[in-house]
Formats: structure tokens, C-alpha cells, sequence
């Protein structure tokens, strides 16, 4: 019973697999239906290249068995002569052809692959962060390099040389057959044999394709994350260990692509085997023929050349195997990440509402990543218009979480979240960004200038960026900079000091003109004397918006009008700073704390 249920388990998957090449397939022809007028262009063209191909053989029998065995007489268009002229025409006529179709073919497949890739840019910029979150960068890199350039190359190489070696095919076993039927049965005699070779090894090929394809997206997402930490690597001396488990999956893809040579290095020596193994039948059975002059060599020798046609497209075909299986798989991991455009934000759903005032509530708000564990337990505040709120807590107590649940991020399991009296699910999420800016603690900025990072979209002016960098107390070092707001950024800002980069994100914040403002510990890694300009810029910046603190520096909070100090989650306790030291409670111990015994609290101790 067991053995049975598992035959049938494996039969179920098999069919599966079956099933999603067909629907992969389909897909990636459903494509090209845009370009369409390209492709039957390529395909009239494949159809002239190809009828060039099967008139030159016959060429050369007509000039063999007429004027060379027979030696018929010569007439003005019945020559050795006008044949040679026709000879070179049909051949200047197949290359023309087939430059064409080249072109056509590959300004198709470039279109294709460019929107794909474009598509696929669009979906990963728009999905959810909960996504984002259970995916690794290499994951997704992968599907935009490595798996586009496999579609990439079946587009532009396989398909119409597919389209071109199939009606080849056929139209030399037409021609052969009307020749001479019998001699074209002999020279197709051993297909059968090298078929069940290729049927043997596909299922082995694209299993190791899918394998090559994981592979490379954790060596891709390893890369990324290395590079990224390569700093931590270099202070602890972590170079060694990295590098044996880099070798570890570089060593695993090695044998994996190694393994595939293997596979694909029988395909074409085994069509030439056939190819020579056919040839020498068909001699073997023709010259016994032309001895006896039941065959005549005219008919011999355009067979040995169609022979050779026919298993160049074979071995062609062989070859295109191999890129086929790539490519669907590739196909596959494609089409599942644009199955998630389903999933994707739409940016412009809901409530129009341009401007905010910036009053927000929680109402009972209850939330977690994974349905469980809860991050947030019921959790109400009020921030009105205007307003300075802190948020305080140790480490994991859902103080970045609210953050994010503002900016609309993630959706809450119960409850509410409300701006402006509306909830946050209503309001088009373009909307909702618009009104809200968010200065982090690790400050990320792009290549380019400072003022393309400060814009990072076309709504911002340049009178916007230089206001925003006298606001945010930036302007003084960008203008003593030698190229000032078109200062070349490096990757991640690397060549600017964190205080600077602080500054910079800062201005960023303050470009947007937020109704609201986030510093999720703006503060934390800058030394004191950027941190009198950032206190500076907060002030500022403040002044008619809500702002909304993370923090554990005392200086940062200590003026706000509301802190909501949070533990496990939960509000524990809700004030200002004199009222919650007056109270003496869970705020009150978080300060002692953090003072490590200085006596002073103006020294702007840390709160642990």
C-alpha cells in the first residue's frame, strides 16, 4: 500500500513539473504578443533562409547528374553557368535573410527582457515589507540578473532558431523523401536511438539547472550581505571564516556547474556521432546503387548534404535543450515573484488626503510579524497636532514597530490606527508617505550627489533643498564642500562622517515638508557637537509638525510634550519628563540607569 501511495506521490509531481513547463511556457510566449509584428517578420525570413538552404543541394545535384554524368547540352538558361549565377544568388538572398531575421528576432527579445525587467523592478519596489522581511536580497537580485538574462537568451537565440531548425527539419525530410523515399528511411534510421538519449538526460538537466539556480542566488545574497558588513568582517577579524564559507558554497556551485558540462558535452558529440554514423550508411547502401546505376550520384551527394543539414539543426536543437530548461526554470522563479502582483501596495487606493494636520491615535492597537507573538498589547496614546511624543523603553519593547505601523508598513491585527480622525487603511499609502518623514539611525544614502538624496523624487525644487539644508543646520558643511549640493555620494555615503550623513537625512526629512516628523534614534551615533546642530535642526523642524521621538539619549526627550514609556510592549507609564520623575516609576529607574553615576542629568546620560 505504502508503494503505491509513494508511485503515485511521484507520478502526482512528475505531472506537476510537466504541467508548469507547459504553463511556463505559455506564459513566456503570451510575451510576445506586443511584438508580434517583429516575429512573424523574423519568421517569414527564418521560412526564405530556410528555403535557400534546401535549394542549394539540389543546385548542385541538377549540375552533378545533368552536365557532369549525362552531359546534357548547354543552353542559355540551362547552363553550368546560369546554375553558378543562381547558386550565388540564393546564397546572397539566404545571408541577407538572415541578417534580417537576426535583427528583428533580437530587437523583439531586447523589448521583452527590458519591460521584464523593468516589471519585476516595479513589483519589488512595491511589495509589502512583511515579504521584503522573509526574502533575502540575493533571492531577489537573482530574479532580476542571472534568471532575466536566461529568458534573455532563450528570447533572442532559442526561439526562432527553434522555429528555424523545426520547418528546416521538415523541409529536408520533405525533400528527401520525395528524392528517394527509400534512401531517406535508411538515413533516418538511428533517430529513434539518439532521441532516447536526450529523453534519458532531461529530467537530470533541469533538476541540476534548479539546483545552479539556488546556488547562485544564496552566493548573490552572500555577496550583497558581505559587503555590506565588511567593516564588522575587518575589526573582528572575521576575513577566514568568511572566506571558508564563501569557498564552501562557491565549491558546491562549482560541482553543480561542473556536473551540467558533463550532461550537455553529450549532446553534440553524440549528434555528430549519429551525423557520421548516418553518412557512412547511406554511402555504404548508395555507391552499391550508382554501380549498378539504379541511383544516380547527383541524387547521392545531395543526400550526404541534406544529412549534414539535417543534424546541424539536431545538434542545434540539442544545444537550445539545455538553454530551454534554463530558461524555464529561470521562467518559473520569474513568474513567481510577478505572481506577487497581486500582493504588490497600490499606492492609490483609498482616501485622497494630500495634507494631514498630524493629529494621531491609537486605539486598542494589537500587533505581531507572525499572528502570535505579540509585539504591541493594546496599546493607546493621543499625539494632537503640533506635538513633540517620545516613545521610551529598553530594547524590543515596540518602540520602532509604532513607527512603522505609522508609516503603514504593516496592517495591525486589532484595533486602530487614526490620523486625522481616519484610519490609515483608508488613506491612499502615497498619501500617507507623503505626510510623513522619517529620519533613522543608520542613515542610508544612494549614489549619486547630495542632491539627488535629498530630492529622491521630482516634487522637490532646488530653493526646497537649500531651505531644507539651512533648516536641518546641514548648509554649512555642504557649502564648504568643492562641488557643494553636487558633491559626488559614494555607495552608503562612505565618504561622509556619520554626523554628517545624520545631517544630510536630516535635511532629506525637512525637504518632503512632513506634517509629521520621525527620529528613530536620529541621535545616537553622532558626538556632541553635531548633536547641538541636530538639536538645533529638531527644534526647527518641530514647529507647526507632530514629531515623533525614538531616543534613549535624555537631551533628545526631555523637552517633548508627551513620553509614552513602553515595556514588553505594553504603556506602562505616560507623561512629561517632570511628571514621570515625580512619579518615580519604570521612567523614573530607566534614567537612573542610564546615568551611570554621573550626578549631573544636563550631561545628557543614556538611558539603558
Amino acid at each position: 500500500m505504502k508503494f503505491i501511495w509513494n508511485n503515485s506521490r511521484t507520478i502526482n509531481q512528475s505531472s506537476n513539473k510537466k504541467s508548469n513547463n507547459v504553463h511556463s511556457l505559455k506564459r513566456l510566449l503570451k510575451l510576445t504578443r506586443p511584438h508580434l509584428k517583429e516575429i512573424i517578420g523574423a519568421a517569414v525570413c527564418v521560412l526564405l533562409v530556410n528555403g535557400a538552404a534546401l535549394i542549394k543541394p539540389y543546385i548542385l545535384k541538377v549540375v552533378i547528374d545533368e552536365f557532369l554524368v549525362k552531359k546534357v547540352e548547354q543552353r542559355a538558361f540551362y547552363s553550368i553557368t546560369f546554375f553558378g549565377i543562381l547558386y550565388f544568388i540564393v546564397v546572397a538572398l539566404g545571408g541577407l535573410f538572415n541578417i534580417l531575421q537576426i535583427n528583428l528576432v533580437n530587437k523583439a527579445g531586447q523589448e521583452i527582457v527590458r519591460d521584464l525587467r523593468s516589471r519585476i523592478f516595479r513589483i519589488i519596489q512595491l511589495l509589502p515589507l512583511s515579504y521584503i522581511d522573509k526574502t533575502s536580497s540575493g533571492r531577489l537580485i537573482t530574479r532580476a540578473t542571472n534568471d532575466i538574462e536566461a529568458l534573455s537568451e532563450m528570447y533572442t537565440d532559442v526561439i526562432i532558431s527553434l522555429f528555424k531548425d523545426t520547418f528546416l527539419i521538415i523541409g529536408i525530410v520533405y525533400t528527401m523523401v520525395s528524392l528517394n523515399t527509400k534512401l531517406a528511411l535508411i538515413s533516418f534510421s538511428i533517430i529513434p536511438l539518439m532521441f532516447l538519449i536526450v529523453f534519458m538526460l532531461k529530467k537530470k538537466i533541469k533538476n541540476n539547472f534548479a539546483k545552479m539556480k539556488r546556488l547562485i542566488g544564496k552566493i548573490n545574497g552572500f555577496m550583497a550581505e558581505n559587503i555590506s558588513g565588511m567593516s564588522i568582517i575587518q575589526i573582528f577579524r572575521g576575513e577566514e571564516e568568511k572566506k571558508k564559507e564563501f569557498s564552501k558554497l562557491n565549491n558546491e556551485y562549482f560541482k553543480t556547474a561542473k556536473f551540467q558540462i558533463w550532461l550537455n558535452s553529450f549532446m553534440k558529440p553524440a549528434a555528430d556521432v549519429f551525423e557520421s554514423f548516418s553518412i557512412a550508411l547511406l554511402i555504404w547502401y548508395g555507391m552499391g546503387k550508382v554501380a549498378n546505376h539504379t541511383l544516380e550520384i547527383g541524387v547521392l551527394y545531395a543526400f550526404t548534404t541534406y544529412i549534414k543539414q539535417f543534424f546541424a539543426p539536431i545538434a542545434d536543437l540539442a544545444d537550445n535543450y539545455t538553454t530551454i530548461q534554463s530558461a524555464l526554470v529561470s521562467a518559473d522563479r520569474i513568474f513567481e515573484l510577478l505572481d506577487e502582483e497581486n500582493h504588490v501596495e497600490d499606492l492609490d487606493a483609498g482616501m485622497s488626503m494630500k495634507h494631514m494636520e498630524g493629529n494621531i491615535e491609537f486605539k486598542n492597537v494589537w500587533f505581531s510579524y507572525n499572528d502570535k507573538d505579540w509585539i504591541l498589547k493594546n496599546v493607546s496614546f493621543k499625539v494632537k497636532k503640533g506635538e513633540t511624543a517620545a516613545f521610551v523603553g529598553e530594547t524590543g519593547a515596540g518602540k520602532t514597530t509604532i513607527i512603522s505601523l505609522i508609516s503603514g508598513f504593516y496592517k495591525v491585527q486589532k484595533g486602530e490606527i487614526l490620523i486625522d480622525g481616519i484610519n490609515i487603511n483608508d488613506i491612499k499609502k502615497k498619501d500617507l508617505r507623503r505626510n510623513i518623514s522619517v529620519v533613522l539611525q543608520d542613515v542610508f544614502l544612494f549614489s549619486g550627489d547630495i542632491e539627488s538624496n535629498i530630492k529622491l523624487n521630482d516634487e522637490i525644487d532646488d530653493d526646497m533643498v537649500g531651505e531644507a539644508l539651512e533648516i536641518s543646520c546641514a548648509s554649512k558643511f555642504v557649502n564648504n564642500l568643492p562641488d557643494k549640493t553636487q558633491e559626488k555620494v559614494m555607495e552608503r555615503g562612505s565618504t561622509f562622517s556619520a554626523g554628517q550623513r545624520q545631517l544630510l537625512s536630516f535635511a532629506r526629512a525637512i525637504a518632503h515638508s512632513p506634517s509629521v516628523i520621525v527620529l528613530d534614534e536620529a541621535t545616537a551615533n553622532i558626538d556632541t557637537q553635531t548633536e547641538i546642530l541636530i538639536q538645533k535642526a529638531i527644534e526647527n523642524a518641530a514647529k507647526d509638525r507632530t514629531t515623533l521621538i525614538i531616543a534613549h539619549r535624555l537631551s533628545t526627550i526631555r523637552n517633548a510634550d508627551k513620553i509614552i514609556v513602553l515595556k514588553h510592549g505594553e504603556i506602562v507609564e505616560m507623561g512629561n519628563h517632570k511628571e514621570l520623575m515625580k512619579l518615580g516609576g519604570y521612567y523614573r529607574n530607566l534614567i537612573e540607569e542610564g546615568m551611570k553615576e554621573k550626578d549631573d542629568a544636563e550631561l545628557d546620560p543614556e538611558i539603558a
